[in-house]
């Protein structure tokens, strides 16, 4: 309720312009004397000006301007700053990682000063200077604490192991601060995964999601009814705040209307969670893939006997189906060209192996070969029956020989057709891939793929559609790209490669997708 008031009375000081820190005045006069604009200076972020005006707020080029009043800046001593808040998962060791990495190879040396168990700062300065380049703060607790403090106007950027919720978004619009759901608001910067685990020493070889939901909603409290010993089951999640949590309960327990059990045991780290499961052969937990610790993952399963295991590759082409993108949130107004050139540097190719040993699965498109889909095959053989019988399944081997599956998928938000959230980020990955002339003289097959319910024909005609329209999302995405150099082709098979079953909704979303091959 605190950090709410706190919310909106920062949503107050932003909608009338007042209250502490709001800048004092200023008048930027272009360099030839023709144009005047006078108001109060809101930021400066080493190349703009934004100020606050009677025409309302104006960003302004400070390279074409002469700045005079109490609230100029001293532009020779400009040092960067921008505040990092939110997951306590990304805050400890990812992103640091990355800051340190990009300071490196910017030329940059650095200092790092703790304040407490969740503050932190680092500062920049430029090589062979006492200048201060940049001051980078961070405050590590949870997701929600990261979009509480965005909405404080206490932080600049988020990190968040999911989206933005409803509330959240509603709050932002609120105090003035732009759309969170628009795909420019947030990037993904490594991936993750849910994954309930136990002590190596359990015995339990799998769990649909069903069952899953059922032990930590407490309908199941007994391992004997999992075929293991008359003992009750020690349950051990995420606290309250926690992101992971948060999508826990969201995925899964919502998805067969249940409730949380009382007495779950709650950590305040993923790290703590997994050591404490490790130790008692009869606890199950859920934690991220990326700190496992000593603990054993069990693989879900469906009821018509697919397994999926949590591994770099299902991961990133979202077979398995609790991914868990990390997200960066940025704010709607401009950041200072530092804040930006890292938040390039996060996504660029330099920064993948600094997101693989910091734990986290990376953003690098790897490519599997056909003789490597040997389960997948099986799944369909196994599958097959009057609607896709042997001479589709004879197409399909036929049609990917000599090809390589890349590791991105594309797949639909529940009830739509409009891509998901890691989805989307694969999109805008693909193309930066095509500009940069990876793929040159390459084919590449946008591949559809349904789920089986409904007509066997109508759902070849829906992939189909579905792997055109990523196709031209991809072209579109792709403006700088020399599109001579390769070429994209369309294909579908339908429901005939099933990746899970098709009697829950998560089956069925994990098979509805669109894939694609190599050659």
């Amino acid at each position: 309720m605190k950090r709410m008031r706190a919310a909106i009375f920062a949503a107050l000081l932003i909608w009338t312009g007042t209250g502490p820190g709001w800048a004092e005045d200023v008048t930027l006069t272009s360099r030839d004397g023709s144009v005047e604009i006078s108001g109060d200076l809101l930021s400066y972020d080493g190349e703009f000006y934004r100020v606050e005006t009677v025409y309302g707020v104006l960003t302004v080029d400070g390279s074409g301007v002469l700045c005079d009043g109490p609230g100029c800046p001293d532009i020779a001593s400009f040092v960067a700053e921008f505040t990092v808040s939110g997951s306590r998962t990304m805050g400890e060791v990812l992103m640091p990682a990355l800051v340190e990495s990009f300071a490196a190879r910017s030329g940059y040396s650095m200092l790092r000063t703790v304040t407490d168990d969740t503050h932190f700062e680092y500062a920049l300065a430029e090589s062979g200077s006492e200048h201060l380049a940049a001051r980078i703060g961070f405050r590590v607790t949870s997701t929600s604490e990261g979009f509480a403090d965005l909405l404080a106007n206490e932080a600049d950027l988020v990190l968040a192991i999911r989206p933005a919720t409803a509330p959240e978004a509603t709050l932002a619009k609120e105090a003035g601060l732009g759309d969170l759901n628009d795909p420019r608001r947030s990037r993904i910067v490594a991936l993750d995964a849910i994954v309930p685990i136990t002590a190596p020493e359990n015995s339990l070889t799998d769990l649909s999601i069903e069952t899953l939901a059922q032990i930590f909603s407490g309908q199941i409290s007994n391992w004997s009814e999992l075929d293991g010993p008359d003992a009750p089951i020690t349950l051990h999640l995420r606290g309250e705040l926690s992101g992971l949590a948060q999508e826990f309960r969201v995925r899964v327990l919502d998805g067969f209307d249940l409730s949380l059990a009382p007495g779950v045991q709650l950590h305040d780290s993923n790290a703590n969670l997994a050591d404490a499961v490790s130790r008692d052969p009869l606890a199950i937990g859920i934690t991220a893939f990326s700190e496992l610790g000593n603990a054993r993952v069990v693989p879900l399963r469906g009821s018509c006997g697919m397994r999926s295991v949590a591994d770099e590759i299902s991961i990133k082409s979202e077979d398995y189906p609790l991914t868990a993108p990390l997200f960066i949130y940025v704010p709607a107004r401009r950041l200072p060209v530092l804040a930006r050139e890292f938040l390039a540097y996060v996504r660029s190719p330099s920064a993948q192996p600094v997101i693989d040993r910091a734990g986290f699965v990376d953003l690098r498109l790897q490519q599997n070969p056909v003789a490597g889909q040997g389960t997948r095959l099986a799944n369909a053989i196994r599958s097959a029956g009057d609607e896709t019988g042997l001479p589709e399944l004879q197409r399909l081997v036929r049609r990917l020989d000599a090809t390589e599956r890349l590791s991105l998928g594309f797949r639909f938000r529940i009830g739509g057709s409009e891509l998901d959230v890691q989805s989307q980020s694969n999109i805008d990955l693909l193309a930066r891939q095509l500009e940069a002339g990876t793929f040159d003289d390459r084919r590449l097959i946008f591949v559809g793929f349904t789920d089986g319910e409904g007509d066997a024909s109508a759902n070849l005609s829906l992939a189909r559609r579905r792997a055109e329209a990523v196709r031209s999302a991809v072209l579109r995405a792709a403006t700088t790209a020399d599109k001579s150099r390769f070429r994209l082709q369309l294909d579908a098979f339908g429901e005939a490669m099933p990746m899970a079953c098709d009697d829950t909704e998560w089956g069925r979303q994990v098979n509805r997708r669109v894939e694609v091959w190599v050659q």
